[in-house]
Parts: structure tokens; C-alpha cells; sequence
């Protein structure tokens, strides 16, 4: 019998065929995809998602700018906890399991699985892998890769996340050579999903011994070993602080299956690196690069133009998306005094001026944050339920009493109240707490005087935040900012040393298992977690647990709703701004698109995957 433990196990013959008769006799979600509430878009034998052009031309070359705010990269390998690893790597040279589509949500077909199957106590998921999978160096890939890239990505030397993220697997049993099943702690009907997501690499990727011990080389020592994945591309030529290009596989051995026909397009795909913002504007203003996303609001109304502009090689576009809007935020480390008093993280809060920033600033082009879950069924909004009153009522004396009225929203400056008005509010708040002026500066009642700091890896962050430091002197608040090398930004985020940063987190439809290392209250104790304000709420922990093992949607949606009343009204976070559209430049004499952009696509991503070069 299979171990019940967490150990992953290899399961003798005799026991897999005893265990295949008595799954067989089961009634299971057998599929060629998997959907978190038992609906796909695209039925069997589909030959290609609707947002591709199945008969898109290969070739030519997409150049792209690095993303990453960061000079250079010092690794090939994304998974480990130290360095930096080139951007894109991840997406382009790794397959899955399952891989979503980009017009609907919750929802996943076979890449490298040629089929699903869950059990119907949802304690189980068993794929079959195809047996035309290869890695790049050309070995099938088996259920025993499968294995090992679970276990290596749940080892020592990779980031906390993983653990958090997967911490209601059970284990994974490879039932034979092309089988392999996750076994799940509790029924969740989410699991398949992320399970089917984990990026799959080969045994082979990094087998070398120490020459003095004999064993195996630990994977934090695999840097610079070319990846041994199934995607797409391949590394190919580098130049180390400049760029780096991915070559597409000719023999790519996915090409022709209905989840990537239309896709993969381009022959060579270049990533090239430059160190600041401006350097990298003026540099797609000179044609050496032919896609750019934008996400400063100055640079898209004043200085997205010049020659190649008006010539019409470079089209400046905005493309609508149905995206979440994610929660942009300025996140306030509870791990530290003052900011472990909601009543002074709520103060901050007011003291930031939206609506004048927006105006001033921004052009108009942003909507307030609101929440965790914007765009989203999941958005909470007026009073909360029966259902959400339910699942909060037993948390009611470690909450604020805000949390089971009105969904929190923003302090405004552009109605009947004006920031004069909200400064007073916050006065009032951190009285409360114990802080008055003295000599100019907000001093407590013990003596300490409140001064925070901002750190940020990026000059440029100064411009914004100095309005709300305005402000804050205002409350006799000294916020300095901080700014540091982008890899001491990263030390610093992993040991949770600083006050206060701003962090742009992606939304998503279907909550799950990440949010306990955003905000559960292990990851609040566990180094490199993405618990970065800290939150330690019992009662987030156990809504959080609800919204995975919910077993219907209703139930789900009660439980994220009420999550995000419990952490908005937390004032764990300072709600920032989000768009509603992908800003991007492209090059129109190098690159043709199809008509629309997939509703749940970044530009990126579509732009990688789905585009082509122009003959």
C-alpha cells in the first residue's frame, strides 16, 4: 500500500496494478484537461486555442528589454534562492503538466500530460505522460522526472514558496514509467491545478558527484549548468550584462499539439539588458528593441514619441484586458514597532493623497486599488453576507470591529472630505496610540520619535513616494527614502529588514495555496516568504484553508470575500493604483499579431507566444 506520509514513494508493480483495478472501478474526472469548477472552453480534440494563428510562419526574432530591474544575471537556474537567473527562462525553456489557456480561467489542458485524472475524493491526481515528451537533450520524459522535480523544488535550496504553495501534498507516486499521482493531504479541488503548473525538469539536468565525497551535487550548486527542460527554446548565444537569446527548438517535440500550435513563433527570442529606465526608453526610441511595456504613466503621455514614431515603425497602443488588478500596495512590516499599531498603519494610510497624485501625476490613468481581489468575482463589497458572517463570526474577538461592516475602501480627497480632513483623522489615531508633536516631531509617550524608512531599489521610486512623505511631515512623520543595488533589495526582502516597501502583486480569479505565503501565519515566521507585511491573523489562516478545500463555488467565493475584508481592514497594506489596460510599443514593420489580445494574457506573454516576425 502507499505510504500515507509525506515521503514520495516508487510503488512496487504488483501494488500499481492493484491500485489501477480499484481506481478503475471509480467514477473520476478522467480529462485532456482539468477546470476548477468542471467547465473547459475547449472541448476534446480541439486543434488549436481560438487567440493563435495555427498557421503562423517561424522565424525571425522578437527583441525584448529585461523586465528586471537589474544590471545583469549570475545564474541559469530559477528555481534556487540565491542570484539571479535571465528573465523569461522559466516560461521559455520549461514545460508542465497541465498549461492554462489565455481566454478563461481556473482552467488547464495537457502539455506534457496527455491526461488528468482526479479522484472523487479529490485526494488524488494522476497524470499519463505522453510519450512523445522530450527533454532538450533529447531523453523521453517519464514520471520519474516528475518525481525528482518535486522533490527538488520541495528540498532545502529553493525558495520557501514552493513549500508553501504545495504544503497539502501528501507526496507523488510514479505508478509506472508514464505515471505519476500526487496525493493530496485534504480534498482540494485547486491542488490539480498548481500540481499540473510545477515546472518539470530532467534527473540528468546537474548529475555530477563531488570528486572527494561521491554524492551527488546539491541542486544550490547547479548555477550555471544549461537547463535541461522541455520547452520551447534553448539557451542560446549570451553576452553576460547585455543580453541573452533563446533559440526555438526545430524539433520542439510540442509543436504540433492543439495547446501550442499557433505558438512559439519566433526563431530567436533576445533579451537585452539595460540598467536604468531612461537608458531603456531612448534605446526602443532607436530601434534596438521592438516591444516595450509601459507602467509609468510621465512616460506614456510625454515621451513615448520621435521619428520612428512618426514614420509609423513604432505603434503606440492600448490594449483592453480582463486581468485582476492585483493589489499594488505599499506594504507596512508589522514585524516592527510603530507599524505593528493598526492604528498607526492606518494613519499612514490616510495621510497618502490618491486623487491629487492622479491628477498631478499620473495623468489620470489610474483607478485606486481596492482590496485584494479587483476585477474579480472574488472583490468584496458592501455589508458581507450570511455566508462570509459565518465564516468570520468565530474570529469576531481578534478582529477589528470594521471587518463585519462595509468593505474597506480608500480614504478619498476628492469628495466631501479633504486631506485636511483625513490628517485630523489620523491625528485622532495616533493619540490613541500614544503619539503627539513635540518640537515638530511625532514623539511617544515613552520618548522614541516616529521616523520610517522606505527602501526601494529604484531611484526613480523617490518621485512618488515624496508627495506622501509631504504629507506625513504634516503628522510630525519623518519617511526617508532609501535606495539601494537590486541585489541588496533582494537580501533585504528575504530577511524582512526594512519598513516599508511597495510591491506590485499580481491578482488572480482562483485564489488558492499561495495566499498562505502571502499571509498566513507560518509564512509570517519563515525567511524569504512572500508574507512580507507579516500578517499573523488565526482568522486569515483559517479562511484561507476554507477557500482551498471549498467544494463549491459559493462556498469559495464567501471565503476570499471574507479574506479580503480580514486583510484590507488589517491596513496591512496601503492600497496604490492599477490600470485596466497593457500600455505597450511595438515595432509594426517587424511584428504581426492577431486582432485581439486573449482577455487573461500579460502583453508579454501574448507578444511572446502568440505573435510573429514579418517575412
Amino acid at each position: 500500500m502507499p505510504s500515507n506520509s509525506h515521503r514520495t514513494t516508487m510503488l512496487p508493480l504488483r501494488a500499481v496494478l492493484v491500485l489501477l483495478f480499484c481506481l478503475s472501478a471509480l467514477p473520476a474526472w478522467a480529462a485532456h484537461g482539468y477546470a476548477l469548477w468542471g467547465q473547459l472552453k475547449y472541448p476534446p480534440g480541439f486543434t488549436h486555442f481560438d487567440y493563435v494563428n495555427p498557421a503562423a510562419p517561424k522565424g525571425g526574432e522578437l527583441r525584448l528589454a529585461s523586465p528586471f530591474r537589474t544590471s545583469t544575471f549570475d545564474k541559469y537556474n530559477p528555481f534556487t534562492l540565491r542570484g539571479s537567473a535571465p528573465a523569461y527562462l522559466s516560461t521559455l525553456m520549461f514545460d508542465s503538466l497541465l498549461v492554462g489557456s489565455l481566454d478563461e480561467t481556473g482552467a488547464a489542458y495537457g502539455l506534457l500530460a496527455e491526461s488528468v485524472t482526479v479522484a472523487p475524493d479529490r485526494l488524488s491526481a494522476t497524470f499519463r505522460l505522453r510519450p512523445q515528451a522530450r527533454f532538450h537533450h533529447g531523453k523521453p520524459v517519464l514520471a520519474a522526472d516528475v518525481l525528482h522535480s518535486y522533490d527538488t523544488l520541495m528540498g532545502p535550496h529553493t525558495s520557501p514558496s514552493w513549500k508553501t504553495v504545495l504544503q497539502d501534498v501528501d507526496g507523488v507516486d510514479v505508478l509506472d514509467e508514464r505515471t505519476v499521482r500526487f496525493r493530496f493531504k485534504v480534498p482540494n479541488r485547486e491542488l490539480p491545478l498548481t500540481v499540473g503548473g510545477l515546472p518539470v525538469f530532467s534527473r540528468d539536468w546537474g548529475d555530477e558527484t563531488d570528486p572527494a565525497t561521491g554524492a551527488r551535487k546539491t541542486f544550490d550548486k547547479v548555477v550555471m549548468d544549461m537547463p535541461l527542460g522541455s520547452g520551447p527554446y534553448r539557451i542560446g548565444p549570451v553576452r553576460f550584462g547585455r543580453d541573452i537569446t533563446y533559440v526555438r527548438d526545430p524539433d520542439y517535440w510540442a509543436r504540433d499539439l492543439p495547446v501550442r500550435r499557433g505558438s512559439a513563433n519566433f526563431d530567436r527570442i533576445t533579451v537585452k539588458i539595460y540598467k536604468d529606465n531612461t537608458a531603456r526608453l531612448e534605446a526602443l526610441k532607436a530601434g534596438e528593441f521592438d516591444l516595450m511595456r509601459f507602467f509609468s504613466a510621465g512616460d506614456w503621455a510625454r515621451r513615448v514619441n520621435g521619428r520612428r514614431f512618426n514614420t509609423g515603425e513604432l505603434l503606440k497602443a492600448e490594449f483592453k484586458h480582463s486581468l485582476p488588478t492585483g493589489f499594488q500596495s505599499y506594504v507596512l512590516n508589522t514585524r516592527r514597532p510603530p507599524l505593528d499599531d493598526i492604528r498607526v498603519r492606518k494613519a499612514l494610510g490616510l495621510a497618502l493623497d490618491y486623487e491629487w497624485m492622479n491628477r498631478q501625476m499620473f495623468y489620470n490613468s489610474y483607478q485606486r486599488v481596492r482590496g485584494l481581489f479587483g476585477n474579480t468575482a472574488c472583490s468584496a463589497d458592501g455589508l458581507p453576507t450570511d455566508a462570509e458572517l459565518r465564516l468570520l463570526e468565530p474570529w469576531r474577538s481578534s478582529l477589528p470591529v470594521d471587518v463585519f461592516g462595509p468593505m474597506y475602501t480608500p480614504a478619498r480627497t476628492d469628495g466631501d472630505l479633504t486631506l485636511r480632513d483625513n490628517l485630523r483623522q489620523a491625528q485622532a489615531l495616533l493619540r490613541e496610540a500614544g503619539w503627539t508633536v513635540k518640537d515638530g516631531r511625532l514623539t511617544h509617550a515613552q520618548g522614541q520619535v516616529m521616523e520610517l524608512e522606505y527602501l526601494d531599489s529604484n531611484e526613480v521610486g523617490a518621485r512618488v513616494v515624496t508627495p506622501w512623505a509631504r504629507n506625513l511631515e504634516k503628522l510630525g512623520i519623518r519617511l526617508r527614502f532609501r535606495p539601494v543595488d537590486f541585489a541588496l533589495y533582494q537580501q533585504r526582502l528575504r530577511s524582512f529588514d526594512f519598513d516599508i516597501i511597495s510591491l506590485a502583486f499580481g491578482g488572480t480569479h482562483t485564489p488558492g495555496a499561495e495566499y498562505a505565503d502571502l499571509f498566513g501565519s507560518e509564512a509570517a515566521r519563515t525567511e524569504d516568504s512572500g508574507n512580507y507585511a507579516g500578517v499573523r491573523s488565526p482568522a486569515a489562516d483559517a479562511l484561507i484553508s476554507t477557500m482551498v478545500a471549498a467544494d463549491e463555488q459559493q462556498a469559495f467565493l464567501a471565503a476570499c470575500r471574507a479574506l479580503d475584508r480580514v486583510i484590507s481592514h488589517g491596513h496591512y497594506l496601503i492600497p496604490q493604483w492599477s490600470a485596466t489596460t497593457h500600455r505597450m510599443v511595438y515595432n509594426t514593420w517587424r511584428l504581426q499579431r492577431t486582432d485581439n489580445m486573449p482577455p487573461y494574457a500579460s502583453g508579454e506573454e501574448w507578444a511572446m507566444f502568440t505573435w510573429w516576425s514579418k517575412p
